[in-house]
């Protein structure tokens, strides 16, 4: 007998569920872990658009942007209003606007600083720099070069192949993009003219080949119409080449060809949240790690295995370039922020000598002779550049002498770093190539640079060690060595009061020497002048050579203007803590000026005497000084018996 169908036991024939919210949570779930799943594994192109002023870069940007559907309705609606009022195509919408975002980007027309935007496409992510076309905003274009893939260089078809055209050029070849697009813009405004795009790509050709590029695409466009750009132009028919999206979609990517590189992580910081754990974060450059690989840390030479490969989500099995790990590894070895962990049998290089190409991106010219920071991956060194071999002019790519950089020039020079730094060339390896020098002073970005080479006495000019040590020189003498670095105007008394604080030392049998700076010009810096850079190498001298007699144990005095703070730094930080003695002879300019006992102060407001510390060359006051002294309230024997009193007791 059938069973009993009672109302109660019927089922539905398409049953409702129980709660029906929570089903249509989960699909809405489901459907958003598979989108973020396929955006997570798509690969992201970095790229920048550059060339000269209103050749179209911000235009074709929002023009990727308005076609890859990335503007929301409110964003639209606002460009719509923005380009009627501020927009530079009449009625039609500006797409420039979507990433010329300050009030004076606006105004003007023009962009100044970088714009990063950020869009997809069903095959691939972007990162766009828009970077500025005038040649006084080069270091910005610098700045967003030197993290893309690939670089799209803009032509006005109406202007042909300019000058920053070229300049932009030869820095993207520089920083080391190798995919570069020469989209020939505005086309709209030529009537599609074939033997003009033509006629540009052919001339860009020859200057490319001339500074080593050997391939780019080529491509006529227009961002204001739309054509070739995300789609075919019915306008172009004579092109048959890939729209610009299609060839951004299927170009190679920077990290796939850096996993192919040997291994190469710079390391962080040490991270050690417990007493079980301590590992070693950063950022892997190049290559590729897994467990089990002999690896050697640099510059230490220290050499071990890799026992794990840990990330927030767990272990893994293998890493490559562009993945954030800590490494574990299997012996306990000296490593810290700044060293750089390799394979043990393809190491990088360590020296302290370089030769490199500077892109100078300060208004203030470089200082040869003057120390920097230098940053390369978390390797952080005091540098000194050297005066430039040469300069490179841009149009001719002539090599041109220069006694120094000026704001936007390139130059090759040698540069030396206080300690070994670990490095590969940057035409093998951008992570650890490429670095940027700062300013001590003001910490401002003074200059990027590429490194080319070691320089070969770097690797054969090795330290000879002595038995016999400093300590024991200073032991001997039953004193601990001292500079004190005399630093003031001329006719400050310098001279005056180190000599009779030497006096005074001599008197209490401390073994001396006064190191005087008209004295020192007779001989070991005959051969300098007055020059900014010229009086940056005399100090540089001076505080080897009282380095060297410290070291010998003696209480070195040093009478010098010194006028610059860097290099009064510069000699301090040869020293050990403690003893470089900074002594301000600080007197008024008036007051010296008025002493001029050897006359160069009316020689200087003459006319005839040029680059005079106070006059016409800067003097930086010591902010900090260990000592100051006012001759203008004491005399110099009062002045030498208060800085005795304070440096005692000398041992």
């Amino acid at each position: 007998m059938a069973d009993l169908i009672t109302p109660e036991t019927a089922v539905p024939e398409n049953p409702v569920p129980e709660n029906p919210v929570y089903v249509v949570e989960d699909l809405i779930a489901q459907d958003i872990d598979a989108y973020l799943d396929l955006h997570q594994h798509k690969t992201m192109l970095r790229f920048i658009t550059c060339g000269s002023v209103d050749d179209g870069k911000s235009t074709l940007i929002g023009r990727l942007l308005y076609d890859s559907k990335m503007i929301f309705e409110d964003q639209l609606a606002a460009l719509e209003a923005d380009s009627k009022k501020v927009g530079t195509q009449g009625q039609a919408i500006d797409f420039a606007l979507l990433v010329d975002g300050l009030a004076a980007e606006r105004e003007q027309g023009i962009t100044i600083d970088v714009a990063y935007r950020f869009f997809n496409t069903e095959k691939r992510k972007f990162i766009v720099a828009d970077c500025p076309g005038h040649e006084q905003y080069t270091r910005n274009m610098v700045t967003g070069a030197s993290t893309a893939d690939l670089a799209v260089i803009l032509i006005d078809a109406r202007k042909g192949v300019l000058v920053q055209t070229r300049r932009h050029s030869y820095l993207c070849h520089l920083i080391g993009i190798r995919n570069v697009v020469l989209a020939v813009n505005k086309m709209d405004l030529i009537d599609y003219d074939q033997a003009r795009y033509d006629a540009i790509v052919s001339e860009y050709a020859e200057f490319a080949r001339s500074i080593g590029i050997d391939r780019f695409t080529a491509m006529p466009i227009s961002g204001f119409a739309g054509d070739n750009v995300t789609t075919r132009s019915p306008h172009t028919p004579w092109y048959s080449g890939p729209t610009l999206i299609e060839h951004l979609e299927t170009v190679e990517v920077l990290s796939s060809i850096d996993a192919d590189k040997p291994f190469r992580m710079p390391v962080q910081w040490v991270n050690r949240p417990n007493l079980d754990f301590r590992g070693f974060s950063g950022l892997i450059a190049t290559g590729a790690v897994q467990p089990g690989d002999a690896i050697r840390v640099l510059p230490s030479g220290k050499t071990s295995t890799v026992a794990r490969v840990v990330t927030l989500d767990g272990d893994l099995d293998r890493a490559v370039a562009g993945q954030s790990v800590t490494l574990c590894l299997a012996d306990e070895i000296d490593c810290s922020r700044g060293d750089v962990i390799a394979l043990a049998d393809n190491p990088p290089e360590v020296a302290d000598q370089f030769e490199a190409t500077l892109v100078w991106l300060n208004d203030e010219a470089m200082t040869a002779g003057r120390g920097y920071w230098l940053k390369l991956a978390t390797q952080t060194v005091s540098a000194t550049v050297q005066q430039p071999k040469y300069v490179v002019n841009v149009n001719t790519m002539e090599h041109m002498a220069a006694k120094t950089l000026d704001l936007n020039a390139i130059g090759v020079v040698e540069l030396t770093t206080d300690k070994p730094i670990v490095f590969d060339a940057y035409d093998a390896n951008r992570a650890l190539g490429g670095f940027i020098l700062i300013d001590k002073i003001t910490n401002a970005t003074v200059a990027a640079g590429m490194l080319h080479f070691a320089l070969r006495r770097a690797q054969n000019v090795h330290w000879q060690a002595t038995d016999v040590t400093r300590e024991e020189h200073a032991r001997l003498k039953n004193q601990t060595p001292r500079v004190l670095w005399f630093t003031g105007l001329s006719g400050a008394g310098k001279s005056t009061i180190a000599n009779e604080v030497e006096k005074r030392l001599n008197l209490m049998n401390r073994h001396t020497f006064l190191l005087d700076g008209d004295n020192v010009r007779h001989g070991l810096n005959k051969d300098l002048g007055f020059t900014e850079s010229d009086r940056i190498e005399n100090i540089r001298r001076v505080g080897e050579v009282a380095r060297l007699m410290a070291d010998a144990g003696l209480i070195v005095l040093t009478a010098f203007i010194s006028p610059f703070r860097a290099e009064r730094d510069m000699v301090r930080a040869m020293l050990p803590a403690g003893e470089f003695i900074e002594i301000h002879v600080d007197t008024p300019l008036e007051v010296a000026e008025a002493r001029d006992v050897k006359g160069l102060y009316k020689k200087a407001r003459a006319g005839t005497l040029k680059n005079f510390t106070g006059i016409d060359s800067p003097y930086e006051a010591p902010e900090n000084p260990e000592i100051r002294v006012n001759t203008g309230k004491m005399s110099a024997a009062e002045a030498a018996d208060h800085i005795v009193r304070l440096l005692l007791p000398l041992k």
